[in-house]
Order: structure tokens, then sequence, then C-alpha cells
């Protein structure tokens, strides 16, 4: 179950951060859009992207 609230709260704080980073470029402010995305992109490839790999392996193995 901690690992439910411990998903959602993160997947809350990436989207709340991608509306600030488009906040950001609509008023203007195009270098903190380009750092904010920098920096997401950035944590996707370090902490996650390996894990979403391995899931989606799981996925198509379990479909077959």
């Amino acid at each position: 179950m901690f690992d439910l609230i411990f998903a959602f709260f993160h997947l809350a704080l990436l989207i709340g951060l991608l509306g600030y980073a488009f906040y950001s470029l609509f008023q203007g402010n195009a270098l903190r859009f380009a750092l904010i995305i920098l920096c997401l992109a950035g944590y996707y490839f370090i902490a996650l992207h390996k894990n979403v790999k391995k899931e989606i392996q799981r996925k198509r193995k379990t479909k077959k």
C-alpha cells in the first residue's frame, strides 16, 4: 500500500513541476522552463528509465 501512495505522490509532484515549467514558459521565462525540463529529463534517465524498461518487458511477457 505504501508503494502505491509513494508512486501517486511522485506522479503528482512531476505533474506539478511540468505545469510550473509551462507556466514559466508562458510568462516569458524560457530559461526557467528549459532548466526544469532538463532536470526532469535527467531525473527520468537516472532514476526511472531502467525500471520503466523492466516493467514494459514484464507486461509483454504476461501478454504472450
